[in-house]
């Protein structure tokens, strides 16, 4: 009873107290637990009331779900490295992954670094200092300038963090480099809860950052050593390759983060940095005023690479059938890296002893710790499976010149690759030329196309009193396209000056120097207009001494005083061969770089970013082995191919990468097109690969007539009071079929060298036909002067419909356009070929 009564009063407080609490009843959060539960069912509510599908929730659930995943992973992985720079040793003990390990750790010659890191972390606020001048005084006015949209743009905050910039690892070369020279390699990482806004007031728009990850190995050369102070004449800067990114976006940016979109938003990124900070791109901060900066920005390669992609032998099938009970082959494909310049073989299918055939050609700028990387891949529908994997010290084939070997595979437990190695020597004088070209077999025919006997370097600096385009009194937008035969590249484009500026450096693989020519055209990038051009027979490098020429070139219809000025070498590429004692051997496996196999997992293939490649590297030559054992290409002519609008891409890897996908299998890409070839039958791109295997089961042991792919009618002219050239596509007429029904076929158009989308033209398709009429006419916007240098690519295509295996090439034509009677205008009927080549002209 007692503790009853002991209760009762409490229980009459509480009774009491009630109805107070009643009344303390959170109107607010109630109000907003309401709209929250409205605004979740209005949408299950609105398409129950139109009648839609349950499906669109389901997707917008999924979608949701999706992103939220993402950024959980990628906070994650924020949170793993900031733990890791904050407490190493700690992160270690804890179980760190081997690829999360620093640099040193891996590599028995990097040294750690952590009086530099001590340096760098009293010198960080400093550092950002400036970081945040640069922003605010140079990268804001040179936005607001580019366009009149963009004139209200500023930076509302710019602050880089409290996280210093880490070294991982430094190492310093001291074998097989120049006496007046250092070179060091730095280990760098940066994981930064940064916050960077900016805003666009005239239309209300506000983007920014939030934290950045980049990891990548930095080159530093101290050249040239001089015997005065600062004893150093010059520094420069570069990316070995492509640093890992990894940003967070806010504001409208934050779209960014849509999975899809993300990797896209990381690879515009990367692009613009390898534009100035990847090699052969580099920053060069003079010490001494007498320092050539334009030689130190840009040198010439210590040599190029021929690689002969031959065979492979006992690879492993990863094809399985009936859920792995049946074992069958693989579907073999090459990856071959050198530095940033990316090729990719064909694909054999159901092979496991596949043959190739191939040669590309590298460029080798640094060629100490730069490595040949190649990877086999087994081509799946999903997932490409991996076959093995090689890295080779470039050093080692200096040494050796050339190289024809068998090398093992790494990571497998079986399977072989058949390598021939060339190491070329860059001569500056014509003194081997004939030699060379015999070797190459340069024919008359073949004066754009096939192996290279020379290399051409131009540095673009500057142009002087160029014309002011369509309209008078204002400033154009001048960009210089360049091209030797079917290749083409571009500079960037320098806003609103008569007198830009470039300093840009620009290769060009070249066949024979004797035939070939170098033509330059400045453009207005604005108005889409020329504003002069040039001209340069390579013919007189020859003659020129060290074949060079550096000064300033008249344009032609141009200004009066309107100058180009680049700095133009040539220099043969020649196979040197070693002195050797007759007992001299070589080890059948080159010296491999010591890596450890968690970084070597993080696949090539997998890195690919979404932009064509740098000129070199998405353009490099692949053609038939030459001496080699197998010669079903070797009969064949070289003959110029239209590049794959796409080529395999990078985006580098990182030693001290934190990704947690550093130990998976490589990811599927869509793009698919092996290297654009130029010379050989058995590796020419997969679309006029396909044609010519298609012709040869047509022929099947008959003899085909004079037009077996059929044949195109066409009307060229040009139109002077319209100034474009003016292509009218009449028919075509006895094409193949690609299937029971006929062909699709459609008709597209480039005007060579332009090769950009907006310069493509097609027909409507003709269903089912295999004699169509179009009778479309397509205009270019071009001079007649510039016009006759131009070339016409017509291509026939089938269509197909909608992920049908039945697209394809069904013939080419290239129509030089240098004729005196353009003006007048021609009809005729063109033969197609596999690849334009040598088109008969049916009158």
């Amino acid at each position: 009873m007692s503790g009853a009564g002991d209760r009762g009063p409490e229980a009459g407080a509480a009774q009491a107290e009630s109805p107070g609490a009643a009344l303390s009843v959170d109107v607010a959060g109630l109000l907003a637990q309401l709209a929250r539960s409205f605004a979740l069912l209005l949408p299950v509510y609105a398409l129950g009331y139109l009648g839609l599908s349950f499906s669109w929730v389901l997707l917008a659930l999924g979608l949701l779900v999706w992103c939220r995943r993402s950024r959980g992973l990628k906070a994650t992985r924020l949170c793993r490295a900031l733990a890791l720079l904050e407490d190493e040793e700690r992160a270690v003990r804890l179980g760190v992954r081997a690829c999360d390990l620093p640099a040193w750790v891996h590599f028995p010659d990097t040294e750690r670094a952590e009086w530099l890191n001590k340096t760098v972390k009293h010198m960080w606020p400093f550092i950002c200092q400036f970081i945040e001048k640069l922003f605010r005084e140079t990268i804001e006015p040179a936005v607001r300038g580019a366009n009149t949209h963009l004139s209200t743009f500023s930076f509302t905050k710019v602050d880089v963090g409290q996280q210093p910039l880490r070294i991982n690892g430094v190492k310093v070369y001291t074998e097989n480099v120049d006496k007046r020279q250092i070179i060091l390699d730095l280990q760098i990482s940066f994981v930064g809860n940064c916050e960077i806004d900016l805003e666009i007031k005239r239309y209300f728009c506000r983007a920014g950052v939030q934290s950045i990850q980049i990891h990548g190995t930095m080159r530093v050369i101290l050249e040239p050593l001089i015997g005065d102070m600062p004893l150093v004449g010059a520094l420069s800067v570069f990316f070995l390759r492509k640093p890992l990114i990894e940003i967070n976006w806010t504001g409208l940016t934050n779209l960014l983060d849509i999975p899809g979109l993300n990797g896209l938003s990381d690879t515009i990124i990367l692009d613009i940095i390898s534009n100035y900070l990847v090699l052969p791109n580099r920053i060069t901060v003079p010490l001494v005023s007498e320092v050539q900066i334009a030689q130190l920005r840009f040198p010439i390669p210590k040599g190029v690479l021929r690689i002969h992609f031959i065979e492979a032998q006992d690879l492993q099938g990863k094809d399985t059938y009936l859920k792995g009970l049946v074992k069958g082959k693989s579907d073999p494909y090459g990856i071959i890296r050198v530095g940033n310049q990316i090729f990719q073989s064909k694909v054999i299918k159901e092979n496991l002893s596949p043959k190739w055939n191939e040669v590309y050609e590298a460029l080798v700028y640094e060629h100490p710790g730069q490595e040949l990387e190649i990877e086999l891949f087994d081509e799946d529908p999903d997932k490409d499976d991996f076959l093995g994997s090689l890295m080779i010290d470039l050093i080692e084939v200096e040494k050796e010149r050339l190289l024809d070997e068998w090398f093992t595979l790494d990571e497998v437990p079986r399977g072989k690759l058949h390598l021939k190695l060339e190491w070329l020597t860059l001569m500056p004088n014509a003194s081997n030329l004939d030699k060379v070209l015999t070797d190459i077999r340069a024919d008359k025919d073949q004066a754009n196309d096939g192996l290279s006997s020379s290399l051409l370097i131009l540095y673009l600096d500057s142009a002087r009193n160029l014309p002011s385009g369509k309209k008078i009194n204002s400033n154009p937008n001048p960009l210089v396209q360049m091209s030797v035969g079917h290749r083409a590249q571009e500079s960037k484009i320098r806003y609103k000056t008569n007198e830009p500026v470039w300093e840009e450096n620009f290769t060009f693989f070249i066949h024979n120097p004797k035939r070939q020519d170098l033509e330059v055209e400045v453009r207005d990038e604005q108005h889409q207009c020329s504003l002069g051009h040039l001209k340069i027979p390579l013919s007189q490098l020859l003659t020129s001494d060290d074949m060079t020429m550096n000064q300033r070139f008249q344009l032609s219809n141009s200004g009066p005083n309107s100058t180009l000025k680049m700095k133009i070498a040539l220099r043969v590429l020649h196979l040197e061969k070693p002195e050797r004692s007759p007992d001299h051997q070589h080890s059948a496996q080159v010296k491999r770089p010591s890596v450890s196999k968690e970084g070597r997992k993080i696949s090539v293939r997998s890195q690919m970013s979404t932009s064509p490649g740098s000129g070199e590297s998405s353009t490099a030559p692949c053609t038939p082995v030459i001496g080699g054992s197998h010669k079903s290409g070797m009969e064949e002519r070289a003959q110029p191919v239209e590049a794959s609008p796409q080529g395999p891409r990078d985006l580098g890897r990182s030693s001290s990468s934190l990704q947690t996908s550093a130990t998976c299998s490589p990811s599927h890409v869509s793009v698919k097109e092996p290297t654009p070839s130029i010379a050989s039958d058995i590796s020419l791109p997969i679309a006029t690969q396909e044609l010519r295997q298609r012709l040869r089961q047509l022929e099947n042991g008959t003899t085909l007539g004079q037009s077996p792919l059929g044949q195109i009618q066409l009307t060229i002219r040009h139109s002077s009071q319209r100034n474009k050239l003016v292509v009218v596509v009449h028919s075509c007429r006895n094409l193949i079929a690609f299937s029971e029904d006929g062909s699709d076929p459609y008709v597209r158009m480039y005007l060579l060298p332009d090769k950009r989308r907006s310069g493509r033209r097609k027909t409507h398709v003709s269903k089912k036909t295999l004699n169509p009429v179009f009778d479309q006419s397509f205009d270019f916007s071009v001079s007649l002067p510039e016009v006759q240098r131009r070339t016409l690519d017509v291509a026939v295509k089938n269509s197909g419909g909608f992920l049908s295996k039945d697209k394809g090439l069904l013939g080419k034509v290239l129509v030089g356009l240098a004729s005196e009677e353009l003006a007048k205008g021609w009809t005729q009927w063109y033969d197609l070929t596999e690849d334009g080549t040598r088109p008969h002209v049916v009158t």
